[in-house]
Order: C-alpha cells, then sequence, then structure tokens
C-alpha cells in the first residue's frame, strides 16, 4: 500500500488547503452574522454563494465524484481533501458541492439513473442549482434495520404510489430542495433484502407533507436546509421515476452509504485537526493557578493521545480508500465498518477533551466545538450506528 500523494493529488490538496485557510475560515463570522439577520431563512446564505463562485474558479468543484461528471477522483486522492473541508463542516463542503445529501444521491443518480432522470436532476444537483434530500430514516420503526422500514411504493398502472412518514431528511426545508429519494417496499412478501425500492419524488408533488422541522442537539440547521419529518399521503409519481429496478433498494443503499461513510469519516478527521489546533493555541493562551495550560500534564496528555488517535486512524482511513479503489467497496467492507466506529468515536471524545479545555467558552456559540460536537455525535447513529457496525464486523470475524 502507497499512500504517497501523486502529483495531482498533491496539487488539489494544497489548493483545498489555501481555499478553506483564506476564504472559507474568515467567512464563517459572515454566516453567523447573515444567519442572525435572517432567522427564518431554511437555505444557504449569500456568503455560500460567494464562496461557491470562489471555488468553482480555483477548480475545486464535485470533488468527490469518481466519474467523469466529477473531478475523476479515486477515493484515495480525495481523502485528504475531504478531510481539509472537515475544518469547517458548515461552509467547506457546501462550497465545494461536495456536501451530504445531495453528494449521495448524486452517486446515486449518475450510477443507477436513466438517461432521462439525469438530465432532469442530477445535471442540476452538479451545478448547484437545486438540492436535493434522501427519505429512508422512519419514525415508527428502528429504521438502522432497513427491512423494517414500513413506507409502501405500489405499482398502479403507469405511476407509483408512495405512502408513508419518513424523517431526518436532511435539507428537505431548503425551498430549493426540489427532489426527493424515497426508499419504500414495492413487495412485502419477497426475501428481506428484495423487498425495498427507490422512487425520484419532485418535492412539489400532490401528497407530500412536510410536516416540522427537527433540532440536533438544539441545532436547527436552517443554514442549509435543516432536518425534516415528511408524509406521503398517496403521492402518485410515473414509473419511470423508479430508481434502478423493484426490489433494488437495499443494494442501492448499500452503493449509496459505503462512500457517505467514507466521506463522513474523512472529514470527521479534519474536525479533529481544527480541534486540536484549537487546543493548542488555547493552551499556549491561557494559564491556571500561576502556570500555563500547556505546562500541565493532563493537557500534554490529552494533545499527545489526541495526534496519536488522528495519524493512526487517517491510516485506516487511508487504507479504506486505497481498498475500495482497488478491490471494490464489498471487499473492504471490514474497514469501511472500522473506521465507522472507530473515528467518530475518536473524534468526540476529542471534541470534549477540547471543549473541557476550552471551559465555558467551549459550550457556547463564540467557538465552533459545540456544534462540532453535535455533528459527530449524531455522526455515530447516521449511516448505521455503532452496533450494527460492532455486530456486523464482529459476525465477519467469527466467521473466518
Amino acid at each position: 500500500m502507497d499512500f504517497a500523494p501523486d502529483p495531482r493529488t498533491a496539487d488539489l490538496t494544497e489548493r483545498v488547503r489555501a481555499f478553506v485557510h483564506d476564504h472559507v475560515l474568515p467567512a464563517e463570522p459572515v454566516l453567523d452574522a447573515q444567519l442572525a439577520a435572517t432567522p427564518d431563512v431554511w437555505t444557504f446564505r449569500p456568503v455560500v454563494d460567494d464562496l461557491r463562485a470562489t471555488a468553482r474558479a480555483d477548480g475545486l468543484w464535485n470533488l468527490f465524484l469518481p466519474s467523469a461528471r466529477g473531478a475523476g477522483l479515486t477515493n484515495l486522492q480525495y481523502a485528504p481533501l475531504a478531510e481539509l473541508s472537515g475544518w469547517s463542516p458548515r461552509l467547506a463542503p457546501v462550497a465545494m458541492n461536495c456536501a451530504a445529501p445531495d453528494t449521495g444521491n448524486m452517486e446515486l443518480l449518475a450510477e443507477f439513473g436513466t438517461p432521462e432522470q439525469q438530465e432532469r436532476w442530477l445535471d442540476p444537483l452538479l451545478d448547484a442549482r437545486a438540492r436535493s434530500a434522501f427519505c429512508m430514516t422512519e419514525p415508527d420503526v428502528a429504521s438502522s434495520d432497513a427491512s423494517q422500514i414500513g413506507t409502501r411504493i405500489r405499482r398502479d398502472g403507469d405511476e407509483y404510489v408512495v405512502t408513508g412518514r419518513k424523517w431526518w431528511s436532511t435539507g428537505a426545508m431548503s425551498p430549493d430542495c426540489t427532489l426527493l429519494v424515497v426508499m419504500g417496499k414495492t413487495d412485502p412478501d419477497a426475501e428481506r433484502h428484495r423487498r425495498q425500492s427507490m422512487i425520484l419524488v419532485p418535492r412539489d408533488t400532490p401528497g407530500v407533507r412536510v410536516v416540522r422541522p427537527l433540532t440536533v442537539f438544539g441545532y436547527d440547521d436552517r443554514d442549509h436546509g435543516g432536518h425534516a419529518e415528511i408524509v406521503f399521503d398517496d403521492v402518485r409519481v410515473p414509473a419511470a421515476n423508479l430508481l434502478g429496478v423493484e426490489g433494488g433498494g437495499f443494494a442501492i443503499a448499500q452503493a449509496r452509504l459505503g462512500p457517505g461513510r467514507i466521506h463522513h469519516c474523512m472529514r470527521a478527521l479534519g474536525t479533529a485537526e481544527r480541534a486540536l489546533a484549537l487546543a493548542v493555541g488555547r493552551a499556549q493562551e491561557r494559564s491556571t493557578f500561576g502556570v500555563p495550560l500547556a505546562h500541565q500534564g493532563v493537557v500534554r496528555e490529552w494533545v499527545a493521545e489526541a495526534r496519536v488517535e488522528i495519524e493512526a486512524l487517517r491510516l485506516l482511513v487511508l487504507k479504506a480508500a486505497w481498498l475500495m479503489d482497488t478491490v471494490g467497496n464489498r471487499r473492504a467492507m471490514t474497514e469501511i465498518q472500522a473506521i465507522k466506529i472507530a473515528v467518530p468515536r475518536a473524534v468526540q471524545r476529542i471534541l470534549d477533551r477540547v471543549v473541557q479545555l476550552f471551559g465555558a467558552a467551549g459550550v457556547s456559540g463564540d467557538q465552533p466545538l459545540a456544534e462540532m460536537f453535535a455533528g459527530i455525535r449524531s455522526l455515530r447513529i447516521a449511516d448505521g450506528p455503532d452496533e450494527v457496525h460492532l455486530a456486523s464486523l464482529g459476525r465477519a470475524q467469527l466467521g473466518r
């Protein structure tokens, strides 16, 4: 395994690094001011448009998509770029059009969409002229077991009828959200993993009702479209809106979640790096009881342990990315599950200690730490909770 960056990756890494530090980080207080001035808006603020214009001009656009429609990068090439975007989770990914859930939906449309579906929905997403949401999780069942999903997708002549309730549909509160990718059951009597299908539902279709926005540890995330609970009340869409084939929903979901999981872990490492940089600055600036924080043994231990964990987990993420590129996602599943378990846990622990180091400032809005903590803690549930990945990984190891 050779993780040394090739010339293109090295060049892009330096360009993304400069973009994040010279443009994105200084834009964070601008975003806060624009949020305060427009508290009832559920979409990107003007500062995002400004950053996107810069990213496009710098050739830092759709870096996540490996096909010719994107930047054509491998997972290994994209890893350091995604990590750098994790320094500013709110702004850097969206500035480069590399933010979930649109990334995952674009990957699905690129791989499984028909030419007509791609023209109608993929092209606007790639150009950031539209938003989308992924509707999988449901409030009435444990959606970590996708076979329990209750939403029905029923064929009726030349149409499908969608009935059910979803929640945690990220981005769906935004008026720019035009597409809902919905997972539901087309055949409840089929084999367990062949019951589900995916359907493309325009958000303005009659019968689609956004019930309410949801919050994450009190954050409504309205700057990027929030998270919605949605009811589908006998929603009719053309049969041509089926994504892939009937019964292929579970396989399509796995195809979407594989890259999504590693992208989340890549960005989480960048968040850890920024938290560590904040900790170092704090430790050098503050003193307690006449002694600089940087001279306290426990602070030195926290900083050292954080550095060890980041370096070790970065190597594991790079290995997972390399395996995905060389042997495919299925054969890389052990490493994908391992990073999905290990990275959010470690980054949550690092953030918790940095919050402690900052004291009251750490839990305030004056620092990005509290919002980062909320995002990372949520990641231990999103795209499969820790326990599901542990059970699956343990079963695979014991079956060897």
